[in-house]
This record gives structure tokens, C-alpha cells and sequence, in this order.
């Protein structure tokens, strides 16, 4: 780790679609007046998302996050800017950009190939995102056609859109388990990984970060969807944000808040419920 970088103790680990940012024009900025407080207070924010990290490199630039770790594609991906690094563990000197990717889920080539075999066995209807048309992809994500293209630059996990029953849904996921692949539920795509989510790539990094500081920082956790059950019990306070979806969300934490706000309104609500009075 550089010495002349002092980590942090704690955390902010946030969902994006739907939390930081707006379900329908992706926008964040009612949320842009905390995000300037917690960077002030050398609060990191990092992004726990479903996206891939070819989308993620010029929204955390854009975002101003470009010196925090990041999850992507639902925790199959970490990546590490220089001064989270293990000098031991991670530290390569072929890495131009000094961001060191982890890979904690099978890869994305795996994937594809088994999903053809259960599609066959099965006969059942869905359609993975890297096998979607551009404009396909645009009219069921609303991104514009270079992020869209960046949505297909998967590596460990292949988002899907199912167009078949709930009884074969319960039969794919069971043929899922037993190549020990997992199903989650996002805002618009089921997620089809290796035995990894949210919640664990999340408690990976914290471990990292204590391993590096020496005690366990504190974490706070902000999402509005199933996906992000496993995230917000990997943290020690959360933000369950009210979601514009309609998917159910079961979580059960001893310091939950709920918001009234959607999107970024309600991340920022979230913020002030936990943050507000310290960092006033």
C-alpha cells in the first residue's frame, strides 16, 4: 500500500441503479451534495452494482470515484486502485492504470456455455444480454448504444431475461445449483453467476481493509432491491431505499432504515438518517 495514502475506517457500500442513481435517466444529482460531504470527510462511496466494469470506469470518473475500490457485475468482480493493495497479495507491476481486478466468480465464457446446455435440457425461452441486439438491449435498459455495448463486456456473471413460466423458473434455478451457480434478481435482468453475490464481495473487501489497517472499519450499505439483501446484511447499518420496481425485498436487519424517497432523493435521505448530525 502507499504510505502516503491514510485509509479509511469507514465505509459507504451503494448500490447504484435505482439507489445513487435514477431508475429511469440515471442521474444523481439530489444525491451530489452528500457525495461531496462524505469525500470531504474522507468517507470512501463504493459502487456494488450489477453493472460490468467497462461500464463502471467512466461512471466512477464521472461520479469522482476514481480512488475507491469498486463491485461490479453482483460481486463476481472487485476492482483495487493502488493504495488498497496488498503489496504480498496484490500488487502487480503490469497493471499501467495500477487498478488490480479480482475475479471471484467463475467466468463469463463458463457461463454462456452452460446456459446453452440448461436452455436445451430444459426447452425453456430466455435471452442473455451478450447474445441481445444493441437495440434490444437500449429498449429494455435505456442506455444509449455505447453503454449498451459496454453492458456486453461480461466477465463474470450473464444478466437474462426470462420469457418463460414460473414453475421452469424454479427448474432452472435448481439445474443452476447443481453446477453450484447462483440466480439473482435485479431491477430489470435475472443474474446468472458462480457462488458469489453482493453480500460476500462486500465482506471480502472489508476483511481486505482490516487486514491492511489492522482493525475493521464500519460500514454502512444503501440498495433498493432483492439483489441487494446480501449487501445490506454484510454491513453494519443500511439504507433499504424505496424502489420504483416491484419485486419484493426481504431483509431483516437490526439497524434498517426504510426511506420514503426513491433513487438518489432516498440515498440522500438515507444519508442524513445515519450521517447527518456527525458530518453536519
Amino acid at each position: 500500500m502507499h504510505e502516503t495514502i491514510s485509509l479509511p475506517l469507514r465505509l459507504v457500500f451503494t448500490d447504484l441503479d435505482g439507489s445513487l442513481l435514477d431508475h429511469h435517466d440515471y442521474g444523481w444529482e439530489p444525491a451530489r451534495p452528500w457525495l461531496e460531504r462524505l469525500a470531504a470527510a474522507g468517507m470512501p462511496v463504493i459502487p456494488v452494482t450489477s453493472k460490468t466494469r467497462a461500464e463502471l470506469l467512466p461512471l466512477r470518473q464521472a461520479l469522482g470515484l476514481e480512488q475507491t475500490p469498486f463491485i461490479a457485475e453482483n460481486g463476481a468482480i472487485i476492482g483495487l486502485p493502488a493504495a488498497w493493495q496488498h503489496a504480498r497479495l496484490d500488487r502487480d507491476p503490469a497493471n499501467v492504470d495500477e487498478l488490480r481486478v479480482k475475479v471471484l466468480s467463475v467466468d463469463s465464457d463458463f457461463l454462456m456455455r452452460r446456459l446453452a446446455v440448461i436452455r436445451e435440457r430444459l426447452g425453456v425461452a430466455f435471452r442473455c444480454l451478450p447474445d441481445m441486439t444493441t437495440e434490444a438491449i437500449i429498449e429494455a435498459t435505456g442506455l444509449d448504444a455505447v453503454r449498451a455495448g459496454q453492458a456486453r463486456e461480461r466477465e463474470g456473471s450473464i444478466p437474462l431475461l426470462w420469457d418463460d413460466s414460473e414453475a421452469m423458473l424454479d427448474a432452472f434455478r435448481t439445474l443452476l445449483a447443481n453446477d453450484d451457480l447462483v440466480l439473482t434478481q435485479g431491477g430489470r435482468f435475472w443474474h446468472v453467476m458462480g457462488n458469489i453475490d453482493k453480500g460476500r464481495a462486500v465482506s471480502w473487501l472489508v476483511a481486505r481493509l482490516g487486514a491492511l489497517r489492522g482493525v475493521a472499519p464500519w460500514s454502512l450499505g444503501l440498495g433498493d432491491g432483492p439483489n441487494d439483501v446480501a449487501l445490506l446484511n454484510a454491513c453494519d447499518a443500511a439504507v433499504l431505499i424505496r424502489s420504483m420496481h416491484s419485486h419484493p425485498v426481504e431483509i431483516d436487519h437490526p439497524r434498517l432504515y426504510r426511506t420514503m424517497e426513491t433513487g438518489p432523493r432516498g440515498w440522500a435521505e438515507g444519508m442524513e438518517h445515519w450521517l447527518g448530525q456527525e458530518l453536519a
